[in-house]
């Protein structure tokens, strides 16, 4: 579904991004991990093109983005930041309403399919109920799920998340990785996000992808990825992991700092 290739990213003369790739299943679930710096969140900029890469191709359902128009490419992924904003006067209703602007044409009306589409992105996320508040109004947790809400509204094939859980308190963490877990199950939805919880992206995940200094360091699932020597060499931390026997992922509790080099 999502196969990006050889991907360099720079910020004038420094290399933040550096000969990445990553190949994602159909309905697959993958997190991004690495320490503050190695490049998590430019990864998911430039394959949503936000900004421009020096080299690599990325592709979405075998199309090459390169040669999608803006539109097209918002038909088929929606990528949600860590801070969005919306206006002081805006209800959840109208901003899940702007998830239906890559169908429409310029000044073209909401039909009957793109009211019935915003409704069930609503219901999908649980804020039917809230679609006449201002979403200034809403609280962290509740916020998130009106821009979830407006993301589905566009009927994506893949989801791009920065740390969706950023600013969050834990029991509205676990509220959001729900949610995304059901929309990943109940609707085939592809989901790329940035995690900074080792624990969250071990118990949200199919695969893991680790970054150090710009570059793939690991990839695979949650207990193969999830070692002490590997995060030692990554995050420069001892820890003690412990790997469930029925399939979950393994928890991983940090001890202390490492007293070698990384």
């Amino acid at each position: 579904m999502l196969d990006v290739q050889s991907l360099t990213i720079r910020y004038g003369e420094r290399t933040i991004v550096d000969d990445f790739s990553l190949d994602v299943q159909e309905g697959e679930v993958v997190s991004i991990i690495g320490p503050n710096g190695s490049g998590k969140s430019t990864i998911l900029k430039g394959v949503s093109r936000l900004i421009p890469c020096e080299s690599g191709r990325v592709c979405i359902a075998q199309q090459e983005l390169q040669s999608l128009s803006t539109k097209q490419v918002s038909r088929i992924m929606c990528m949600l930041c860590q801070s969005n904003t919306s206006p002081a006067d805006m209800t959840i209703e109208e901003l899940v309403g702007y998830g239906r602007m890559p169908h429409k044409k310029w000044f073209e009306r909401y039909n009957g399919e793109d009211y019935d589409i915003i409704n069930w992105a609503l219901e999908q996320t649980g804020m039917t109920s809230y679609k006449d508040r201002l979403v200034n109004s809403l609280s962290g947790g509740e916020a998130q799920r009106a821009w979830i809400a407006m993301a589905l509204a566009q009927r994506p094939k893949v989801l791009l998340l920065d740390e969706p859980t950023t600013y969050l308190d834990i029991s509205h963490q676990l509220d959001v990785l729900e949610l995304v877990r059901k929309l990943n199950q109940e609707l085939n939805l592809t989901v790329v996000m940035v995690l900074h919880d080792l624990n969250h992206a071990s118990s949200y995940s199919d695969n893991i992808c680790v970054l150090k200094n710009g570059k793939r360091h690991k990839y695979g699932k949650p207990q193969d990825v999830f070692t002490s020597d590997l995060l030692r060499e990554v995050y420069d931390v001892e820890s003690d992991i412990q790997y469930s026997s029925n399939g979950a992922g393994p928890r991983i509790h940090i001890l202390n700092k490492s007293r070698g080099v990384s």
